[in-house]
């Protein structure tokens, strides 16, 4: 395979992030504001009207990187339109008779924009309390619009550079100033409107709560786009029986949660707002992630506090110290008990219970050696880089090279990669480049390879696992879910080299090690004729099958999960 430029390739995720960062949005933002200060001062003093068009062309050039996606943020640039503002108030008193509706157009088109910061942070205090509560209110309106008012002062703002530029229409200038102060002032009434709202829903929170007899919350706070955290516990949740509310701490997540399940869904932000929540019919608190804000729910000793996590891998964060705060970890198998201690974390025996991974429970099983399957499909489910350089386990950059190893040897793919891979800039590109693959080889060669919505947004995992007869994947729990269909698997080395990784990461006794480690991929050849041929590690899969995903009847699997669950409610 070609390597890639660790130089480029770390200046191009630079420049990536750069562009989607606050700090960044703010380069072109100042240069504006700099920029049009000289040529407020050079129209003040020179002898022409082109001194309007610098300014007049970093406007524009301002909003065309604000509205990159389409959306503009109230508050942008605030300094830099008073700037072309006072232009061009200066170009029309200095350069020929001032208009007085250009005049009046000019201030109040600052004022529209000075309103922008108010107004975002009279916005900010509108936001959901609650949903599905019966008692609490209903849920407030969120189609407030501050961008718009952004866009309609930007807007004010062209109309009085270009009026002064020309000389002419500043009745023009004055009407769409006035729209533009007209609607701020509206959308300022209508966020003051929905604040009382809120408030009014936070004042009937507890009582609501307290009438609606909640037994367990769930608790969840995490980044947006990672709703499959508790996706795949909900299900199980509701099948408890019991009342419930999810606890969330962020809009976003809100509203990913409202989607998902019917149960109430809360919302608090600080610390301080969550007194209203703890009912006293609550009895324990369930947690899907080891989120840092887990800790203003876990000081409630009345409740129960217990971690399900999302996953069973042996990646570093599934050996956290930080799941000592929790009163029982539900693992899925001995596996997960023992990589505490094989990683120096010491905890006692009592704060596990082995409950399974529910989530596995219609995941059919092998019936047969895979050497009898003519042409088989193959799933691709590389896990992404993580937060940390010490959780950078993906092989999506060598993932290209896989994929045509398995096509070359006729298999079908089934490609899943992590959501999270879309979080860099690099990864994204590879994932593109394999379903650029896929697509290519699917029309030319007719292979039913599954990829894009239809593998990561129609199909569930478990779907997926049903989908394929083998699997290539790396350090991820989705290879300790594979594990339960008894078919083989090959791992991806990246992290550490191919010897040393069945003691790094011992779920790799049960599969075949692929050696990516420092970008260079060896033993891809005799991985595959592993995976594809003799398989000799059937056996071995077998066996480990019950240490990582518990000694559990299979017709009972799921139902173990909820026994253990109900005695702490």
């Amino acid at each position: 395979m070609t390597a890639s430029k660790p130089g480029r390739s770390r200046f191009s995720g630079w420049l990536a992030e750069l562009r989607t960062s606050a700090a960044g949005a703010q380069l072109p933002a100042s240069a504006v504001e700099v920029m049009g200060l000289a040529a407020l001062l050079l129209a003040a003093v020179g002898n022409s009207r082109l001194w309007a068009l610098p300014p007049a062309v970093l406007a524009l050039s301002l909003l065309a990187w604000t509205w990159r996606g389409g959306s503009v943020s109230a508050g942008t640039s605030i300094v830099a339109r008073i700037l072309l503002l006072a232009c061009a108030y200066l170009l029309g008193a200095v350069h020929g008779s001032l208009d007085p509706a250009l005049a009046v157009g000019v201030a109040l088109a600052a004022l529209a924009v000075l309103s922008e910061s108010l107004l975002a942070a009279v916005s900010d205090a509108v936001y959901p309390v609650s949903a599905n509560l019966p008692g609490s209110g209903s849920r407030p309106d969120r189609s407030l619009n501050t961008n718009r008012v952004a866009l309609v002062n930007g807007a004010a703002v062209l109309v009085a550079l270009v009026c002064a530029f020309t000389n002419l229409f500043g009745v023009i200038a004055l009407a769409v100033a006035t729209a533009a102060l007209g609607l701020a002032l509206f959308t300022g009434l209508q966020a003051l409107t929905r604040v009382r709202a809120r408030r009014s829903s936070e004042t009937k929170l507890h009582a609501a709560l307290t009438a609606y007899e909640p037994v367990f919350l769930v608790h969840w706070n995490a980044p947006a786009g990672t709703a499959y955290q508790i996706a795949m516990w909900l299900p199980y949740l509701e099948r408890l029986g019991k009342k419930f509310f999810v606890l969330v701490r962020s809009e976003t997540n809100f509203n990913e949660v409202v989607g998902l399940t019917k149960a109430p869904v809360v919302m608090r932000l600080g610390l301080n707002q969550l007194d209203d929540v703890i009912a006293p019919s609550l009895r324990a608190a369930f947690y899907v992630n080891t989120a840092t804000m887990n800790n203003h729910v876990a000081r409630y000793t009345n409740l129960a506090h217990i971690q399900l996590n999302h996953g069973d891998s042996d990646k570093v964060p599934s050996h956290n110290p930080v799941f000592r705060i929790y009163d029982k970890n539900f693992v899925a198998g001995q596996a997960a008990i023992d990589r505490f201690a094989a990683n120096g974390v010491s905890m006692p025996a009592e704060m596990f219970t082995i409950v399974g991974r529910p989530q596995v429970e219609n995941v059919a099983v092998a019936t047969g050696p895979i050497a009898s399957i003519a042409n088989p499909r193959v799933l691709y489910a590389p896990t992404w880089a993580g937060f940390y350089a010490d959780s950078n386990y993906s092989s999506l950059l060598v993932g290209c090279d896989i994929i045509k190893a398995l096509v070359a040897r006729g298999c079908s793919v089934v490609f899943r990669p992590h959501p999270y891979s879309q979080r860099s800039a690099e990864l994204a590109r590879e994932c593109e480049r394999i379903r650029t693959l896929l697509a290519d080889d699917r029309r030319a060669n007719g292979r039913p390879h599954v990829f894009g919505a239809e593998a990561e947004v129609a199909m569930t995992v478990a779907d997926c696992f049903n989908a394929s007869d083998a699997m290539v994947s790396d350090v991820s729990s989705v290879v300790a879910d594979y594990l339960y269909s008894e078919k083989p698997f090959v791992m991806v080395a990246v992290s550490v080299p191919a010897a040393q990784f069945p003691e790094a990461f011992p779920l790799a006794r049960a599969g075949y090690v692929i050696d990516a480690y420092g970008g260079r991929l060896q033993g891809l050849d005799a991985a595959l004729d592993d995976l594809l041929g003799s398989d000799p590690l059937a056996t071995t899969r077998h066996e480990l099958k019950k240490y990582y995903l518990g000694d559990i009847p299979a017709d009972r699997y799921a139902q173990h999960f909820l026994d253990e669950a109900s005695r702490y409610l």
